[in-house]
């Protein structure tokens, strides 16, 4: 278990905004200038992506086609750069920030003063009013949203996309502001989507908006401060506004100026500001886009963003993330997320001592939570509860440890699962639930299911021994593999075993039946009653490498539609499992494509690749 009361250094350093990031990390021999002229459509997607993959450093192509501004990239790929950008460690900052909440209940002086090392960060809590608005240093009022050098990331994507827009709204109602990142189609010089996913803030300002018959003012700040930046990636409580825990992360005050036209403050030190407007129930396809699923999301009707203005800075530098298959950039953003935030579970629920969502698995598709249980079934009931918080309800396999286990560390995880976890009374399965807008696993956007693994321990204990028919541990059951799966089983191609736990078996093609027909054959096998999860992939899974197995799992099974066990049975509504959990994770006949580039520009980046550090 990790030590919740380290010593930790708060720096006070941060950047007002995105240039004075860059020049830092260019000071830091962290950064690379392109000089030679790239192409917005898909060449710089496929050198951000393998600079990620090489540890490399953050980008700023100065020659894009088609565009005079420059465009900077891959400047939150490593933890170095956010802890930079943060002036301490994601980490050290979460269990600061759950500390200081401890520390001020009750709010006494010598509290105050033992937390005086962070009220520098809480005061700058409140925005403040910019002096000067350097974003609106250039006006104009017949945008073109054509000039930007905005990117084409995938072969299959429907357009160019802006990739990490800050999008600042106002509840027409409450007046909370909002600031979040969602991708934005391009259509035209002044029109796109904005896609608003079910559980997002903007979306709900938009929500409120169109129940009134009105459109919803909206400003999109590209570049600016880098807290601000990750603020508007973190999945913050509703009520926590962005612009002010922006302020908490960096200790500065979080710089506003008004609009030019609309009634809102936006980010001073934006690089670009585009002012509009989102209208009522106007609606229009948007996609397919290569998300971080791995996968290409459907085309979906989604509201669509009327461009009005466009103010920006001289020599302004514009932003752009890519996102698809892990890893990418967003693997450091999101964990820097999870960091930051997931200590504070700890206030609600004080049985929680680690929560991780796993970057592999596109994040909403794996969490671990690691728990002290001090009575029986309390895992279950925190487990429900987990499932009703935030992001984190969004969550489709949720697998419960013992507070002794790393909940960030899968073959752990998997050693838990092994000792601890008997399906006939372990397994609980949520047929019916909403689920994350991208995925696409049950064929019904929204809808889908939900399955918890209880692989806690020492259930025993929790009732002062009377453990009412648990069984304590099945560490004495541990599996064994009395033939080769191939033997066992159609189409079986390849096949890697996991901790003694999880048997993961590749097939030789795709096809309807082919995933199912392997799966059944498996889990009915008496040669592998041992194994506790057993898993079948598709070919184009690559078995060694242990993201992509992860991946390659979890991101394509809907649990209700592709778990099976070795037997089921009823007892009268209830559903009983025994035997090997396993799982149909092979690609359908319906699922998007998995995201990857197309051989010409592969080709062309092989042969360019000392040109771009020249």
């Amino acid at each position: 278990m990790r030590d919740t009361h380290q010593t930790v250094t708060v720096s006070l350093m941060s950047f007002p905004d995105l240039r004075s990031f860059l020049a830092d990390l260019g000071a830091r021999h962290d950064l690379l200038r392109v000089r030679v002229e790239v192409d917005p459509r898909y060449e710089i997607a496929e050198i951000a992506q393998r600079m990620v993959r090489e540890n490399g450093p953050a980008l700023v192509f100065e020659r894009v086609k088609g565009s005079r501004f420059p465009l900077a990239i891959n400047f939150f790929a490593s933890f170095a750069r956010i802890e930079r950008a943060l002036g301490m460690h994601p980490e050290a900052l979460g269990e600061r920030l759950v500390r200081f909440a401890e520390e001020l209940n009750p709010p006494t002086p010598s509290h105050l003063w033992g937390a005086r090392d962070f009220l520098p960060r809480l005061l700058a809590f409140r925005p403040a009013r910019a002096a000067r608005a350097s974003c609106q240093e250039v006006v104009e009022h017949d945008p073109d949203l054509g000039a930007l050098p905005i990117i084409t990331c995938w072969p299959q994507d429907g357009g160019p996309f802006i990739t990490f827009p800050l999008v600042v709204t106002q509840h027409p109602v409450t007046s909370k502001t909002n600031v979040g990142i969602y991708r934005m189609q391009v259509y035209d010089r002044a029109t796109t989507g904005m896609h608003w996913q079910i559980h997002k803030g903007g979306g709900f300002h938009y929500r409120a908006a169109e129940q009134a018959g009105r459109p919803l003012p909206v400003a999109v700040a590209l570049g600016g401060d880098p807290a601000l930046m990750l603020a508007g990636i973190f999945p913050l409580p509703e009520a926590l506004e962005e612009i002010a825990f922006a302020g908490i992360l960096s200790a500065r005050r979080t710089r506003l100026a008004p609009a030019r036209t609309l009634a809102l403050g936006v980010p001073a030190h934006a690089e670009f500001v585009l002012e509009g407007e989102v209208p009522p129930h106007e609606r229009r396809a948007e996609g397919p886009f290569g998300d971080h699923f791995g996968h290409y999301c459907d085309v979906a009707d989604f509201p669509v963003f009327r461009v009005k203005a466009m103010t920006h800075r001289r020599r302004a530098i514009y932003p752009a993330a890519v996102v698809g298959k892990p890893p990418q950039e967003d693997r450091f953003m999101g964990d820097a997320s999870q960091m930051i935030l997931g200590p504070l579970i700890r206030l609600i629920r004080p049985e929680v001592r680690d929560v991780w969502a796993y970057y592999e698995a596109g994040f909403h598709n794996l969490l671990v939570a690691s728990v002290e249980g001090r009575y029986t079934r309390e895992p279950v009931r925190t487990a429900l509860g987990l499932l009703g918080e935030g992001q984190l309800g969004l969550s489709k396999v949720l697998v419960m440890v013992d507070q002794d286990t790393d909940a960030r560390n899968f073959r752990g995880v998997l050693r838990a699962i092994r000792n601890h976890f008997d399906a006939h009374e372990h397994f609980h399965l949520i047929s019916r639930a909403p689920l994350d807008t991208l995925d696409f696993t049950s064929f019904k956007m929204h809808h889908g299911s939900r399955m918890i693994l209880d692989a806690t321990g020492s259930r025993a204990q929790y009732s002062g021994g009377n453990t009412g028919g648990e069984t304590q541990s099945a560490a004495s059951h541990r599996p064994g593999f009395a033939d080769d799966p191939a033997r066992l089983a159609p189409n079986v191609r390849a096949w890697r075993v996991w901790e003694d736990t999880m048997l993961v078996v590749q097939v030789d093609r795709v096809g309807r039946d082919v995933g199912r027909a392997t799966l059944e054959a498996l889990v009915k096998s008496p040669a592998l009653a041992g194994v506790k999860l057993l898993a079948v992939v598709s070919p184009d899974v690559n078995l060694d490498d242990d993201v992509d197995t992860l991946w390659g799992i979890f991101t394509r099974f809907d649990p209700a539609r592709d778990v099976l066990f070795a037997r089921t049975t009823l007892q009268g509504v209830q559903p009983l499992y025994e035997g090997v959990l396993g799982i149909d994770a092979t690609w359908k006949p319906g699922y998007p494509d998995a995201v990857s580039m197309d051989p010409d520009t592969v080709r062309k980046v092989d042969t360019r690749w000392r040109e771009y550090h020249s």
